[in-house]
This record gives structure tokens, C-alpha cells and sequence, in this order.
């Protein structure tokens, strides 16, 4: 199935090309980027407008073979000299670019929704350029999607409390088809891969979060660990057909918390409850009910796990949220082979794991 590109390359894509058209004055129909996944993006570029002090164009998002519900839009970038002679690039949203509302998330309340990973490769864009043509001074750049507002009425954002568009998202600029089958195959196919090299231990990682996280805490290249995204019944069942006799599942708190409910498929359209069991463990470690009732209206794990770590609580938390996960998890494998877990926070680091998960490593 054909890869994408995110919102997060095309955003990249459009403010190199148009920080690149502002300092020369030239015209360009398309402009190459390198994505984080290490993949290039040739971009071809669309609706280029001049002003004083400014260029804007638009890249179109393909999403490849993946139903995204934002391909076909116009990922517009306004990039303009700043006033200040300080060598900065600043980047906020536009028209059609939500607005961060609540905490918690990957922005702070007031940013605009463009998430790490593509403002690092927005101001990487245009500091190259600024760089090839010994540009000093600050420049903007505006990212809009003209329409995003309609679109972001069909995702999630809404609830996580960012208003008046789409985010600007990624983490390796590249949208992988996400067809159910062909997720399934692809598992599959790498846990043959590997049993077939005669290894009989595999790491197993919903996603990108996960394969970062083993290689700059372990060094673990990212073709060592197998990635499930969100389903994790079927991958643990894949890996017992295929003759494993030991895996360590790792994952973010905010898909693995889900199955301390003994959810196994952790996509958001199956099923959510991950602040409901956040507030479940935290009755059980003893924390109070305004407490609990503040886990309720967090909108990720991570802020919910701060309210619980404020209260001292995390040791008995965590030790409930592990209890569980490793009760369902090894439900599901049925003494087929020996399943170890840990769990993780971008900004707590590991929050709970099972006891033996360092064996599997070694």
C-alpha cells in the first residue's frame, strides 16, 4: 500500500519553499524535504502569493492509502520578515488551525496545535535556507488550512480540547496505510521475519513513541522492535503462532493504560476509558475524590499522572495499573510463552513495568 505524507511534512515543505521565494525572489513548483523517518518529500507547490514582506504558498496533503480525513486539504504557509534584527523563526497557526484549550498536551494552553515534531521541522526548513543565503533577522511563519475547522468537527479534537481546526501532526512525517488487514499482515510478516532468524525473545511497540523510546534508553535500532500499532491481542496471539517464547510489550501510558480494562485493540474509535481506569486505580491507591474527579476531565495520561505524582500516590498507582495490565495480558497469552510489560511517559520516562521485563533485554 503507498505511503503519505502528514500535515507536519506538508506544513515543513511549504514554509521552506516559501522562506526560500521571499529571500530570492524566484519562483518554484515544487521543494524537496527529508522527513524524520528519513524518507524525502518532494512536494509540488500550489496557490504561490507575493505580498510585501511575504510569499505564501500551500502544499495538498496526500495521505497515500490511508483514509485520512484531512487529504486533500491545503496546508498554506505565510512566511514573513519579523521585525527584529534577533536570528529567530517563529511559528503560530493560521486560519484553520486549532488552538490548544485545555492541558496536558503536546502545546501548551495558547499554542497553537502544531506539535513538536513538525515545528522542529518547519524551523529547521527555514533556518536552512536562511543559513544558504546569510540571512540574519527574525522571520514568521503562518500555518493555516483553509476548512480545517470543518474537518477537525470529524476527529477527536474537540474532546481533547483544541478548538478551531485541525492539529498539525506527526512524529516521522510519513502516513503509513492503516487498512486493517495489511496492518495485520505487516505484523505478522515481521514476527516471521525475526523467528525465522531463530530469535525467540521480540519486543513488541504500538508505534513510534514505543521504537524511540527503546532506542535512546536502550539503544535498540528500530528494525529490532516490532511495531503493532493498535493491535495488541493480535500481535501477542501472532507471536505465540510464530514460536516466541518471550516478548516485552513497551508502550506509552496513553494506549497501554487501556489494557488495565482488558481492551486489546486500543484505537480511540474501539475503545477509550483511559481516564476512567486512571481513576479507578487512583480509589484504589487511596487517593482522595477530588483528586479522582480531577483525572476524570484530564484530556491525555500525562496530565492525569502528574495530578496522581503531586499527591505521592504514583508507587501504589502504578503498582494497581501493572497488577491489572499483567493480569489481562496474561490472560490473553494462556501460559503460551513468558510476556513481560513496561510502561512509559515522554516526559516521566518508565512509570511501571512487570518484574522480569529487564531479562528479556539482556
Amino acid at each position: 500500500m503507498r505511503q503519505g505524507f502528514t500535515t507536519g511534512s506538508c506544513a515543513a515543505a511549504a514554509a521552506k519553499a516559501a522562506a526560500f521565494m521571499l529571500l530570492t525572489g524566484k519562483e518554484m513548483e515544487y521543494m524537496t524535504i527529508a522527513t524524520p523517518g528519513g524518507k524525502e518529500y518532494r512536494a509540488a507547490l500550489l496557490a504561490v502569493e507575493r505580498g510585501e514582506g511575504f510569499v505564501r504558498c500551500a502544499v495538498e496533503k496526500d495521505g497515500g492509502d490511508d483514509p485520512d480525513i484531512t487529504t486533500g486539504a491545503l496546508i498554506f504557509a505565510t512566511v514573513s520578515y519579523g521585525s527584529s534584527d534577533r536570528d529567530i523563526v517563529t511559528i503560530d497557526g493560521g486560519e484553520g488551525v486549532g488552538r490548544v484549550t485545555k492541558p496536558g498536551l503536546d502545546q501548551p494552553v495558547g499554542n497553537a496545535a502544531i506539535n513538536s515534531v513538525p515545528r522542529r521541522m518547519i524551523e529547521e526548513g527555514v533556518r536552512e535556507i536562511k543559513e544558504l543565503f546569510d540571512h540574519i533577522g527574525e522571520m514568521n511563519v503562518i500555518i493555516s488550512v483553509p476548512g480545517g475547522e470543518e474537518l477537525a468537527k470529524k476527529t477527536f479534537n474537540e474532546n481533547l480540547g483544541i478548538t478551531g481546526g485541525i492539529s498539525i501532526l506527526g512524529t516521522s512525517g510519513i502516513v503509513e496505510p492503516m487498512s486493517t488487514q495489511a496492518v495485520l499482515d505487516t505484523i505478522r510478516l515481521s514476527l516471521g521475519q525475526k523467528r525465522a532468524l531463530g530469535e525467540t525473545s521480540v519486543v513488541i511497540a504500538p508505534g513510534n513513541y514505543g521504537v524511540d523510546f527503546m532506542r535512546e534508553h536502550y539503544g535498540f535500532d528500530m528494525n529490532e522492535v516490532v511495531k503493532c500499532s493498535n493491535y495488541i491481542g493480535d500481535a501477542l496471539d501472532m507471536a505465540a503462532e510464530c514460536g516466541f517464547s518471550r516478548v516485552l510489550l513497551v508502550g506509552h501510558m496513553g494506549k497501554l493504560i487501556k489494557l488495565a480494562g482488558g481492551i486489546m485493540n486500543t484505537h480511540s474509535k474501539v475503545a477509550d476509558c483511559r481516564m476512567e481506569l486512571m481513576a479507578c486505580a487512583a480509589l484504589e491507591a487511596g487517593m482522595e475524590r477530588d483528586l479522582i474527579l480531577q483525572i476524570l476531565s484530564c484530556v491525555s495520561t500525562d496530565a492525569a499522572y502528574e495530578i496522581v505524582r503531586n499527591a505521592g500516590t504514583e508507587k501504589p498507582f502504578m503498582d494497581r495499573v501493572m497488577e491489572r495490565i499483567m493480569g489481562h495480558l496474561t490472560k490473553r497469552v494462556a501460559g503460551r510463552y513468558e510476556i513481560e510489560c513496561v510502561v512509559f511517559s515522554n516526559v516521566y520516562g518508565i512509570q511501571g513495568a512487570s518484574e522480569k521485563w529487564e531479562t528479556i533485554l539482556t
